[in-house]
């Protein structure tokens, strides 16, 4: 039951599908033909024995067959000859062997109908085998261009981002370095003790000669 469980889910399958959700197209491509190829080993093999099974049902209803006729034979005879009681007793041996070619023949007939499904199975299996072998290197070389192009995509764009980052680190060193030269001028030129008297000094200076100008304007101009 396994092997024709198995033939069926790979017959039944999407192949595309399969491939859609590997992360390994090339390893899943491989698997299933080589998995199709196992199956098909096994589903001929197991095809020789039933086809044995059925060479031997087929000996097996002649040889009862024969021994039904013989018996129906012998039933005439004892008839012919006047011994009725041994006629009823080869008839009754008649009927258990005609039952036992009934069965045998419906044994027959179920090894028949399973040998031609297996043969449409296998029929089906060997097209997709086919077709898997034709298309695995395409398949092979359509996998390993994507990821080739997808890797170069992804080196580029990595780039630019490292190259984006890297200008603006730039510009925010250039700000640094501009806001330490306005930095460097302040930097020491806090007002000490002596500027601060040089200019009380001077703010008195002008006080006082504001204050003459105003008194002499007051005196109308006289010095």
């Amino acid at each position: 039951m396994g092997i024709f469980s198995r033939l069926s889910d790979i017959v039944n399958s999407n192949i595309n599908a399969l491939l859609d959700k590997a992360e390994d197209p090339e390893k899943i491509i491989r698997l299933i033909i080589q998995e199709m190829e196992d199956t098909l080993v096994e589903v001929r093999s197991d095809a020789v024995r039933i086809i044995a099974d059925r060479k031997e049902a087929e000996r097996q209803i002649a040889r009862l067959t024969a021994e039904r006729d013989d018996w129906e034979a012998k039933a005439e005879l004892a008839i012919t000859k006047g011994r009725e009681d041994l006629a009823r007793a080869a008839l009754i041996a008649k009927t258990r062997v005609a039952d036992a070619v009934d069965n045998e023949t419906k044994h027959l007939d179920d090894i028949n109908k399973g040998l031609e499904q297996q043969g449409e199975d296998i029929a089906r299996l060997q097209v997709k085998l086919d077709d898997a072998r034709k298309r695995e290197a395409l398949m092979i070389s359509r996998h390993k261009t994507a990821t080739s192009r997808l890797q170069a995509r992804r080196v580029t764009y990595d780039n630019r981002l490292v190259g984006a980052l890297g200008r603006m680190e730039a510009m925010e060193r250039s700000l640094d370095h501009l806001e330490g030269k306005v930095e460097v001028f302040d930097h020491g030129r806090g007002n000490n003790l002596a500027d601060e008297i040089a200019a009380l000094q001077t703010d008195h200076a002008v006080d006082e000669e504001l204050a003459r100008m105003k008194q002499k304007l007051a005196d109308g101009g006289s010095t």
